[in-house]
């Protein structure tokens, strides 16, 4: 099952994330099938990939719970429906 997650980066106490797509049995940083965007709870940046991540959904892929509120915020399920 394919999963959309978040894989740490950064230094300690600093960190960030990516929002990836990969296999679910992998590890957490793990090599990725593909990266979909970036969030930085520091800043409360976030940059989204949303044209793949919606064909990544449609595909079946599954988002954590951290993702999806991020999606959430993002009105992504909308644009997805639309």
């Amino acid at each position: 099952m394919i999963k959309l997650r978040l894989k740490r980066f950064g230094k300690k106490r600093e960190v960030s994330y990516r929002i990836v797509a990969t296999i679910s049995t992998s590890r957490r940083d793990g090599r990725p099938l593909e990266e979909l965007g970036f969030y930085n709870p520091r800043t409360n940046e976030t940059r989204l990939d949303v044209p793949n991540i919606i064909k990544r959904l449609k595909e079946g892929a599954q988002p954590t719970e951290t993702v999806r509120s991020l999606l959430r915020k993002a009105q992504v399920f909308e644009q997805m429906n639309a």
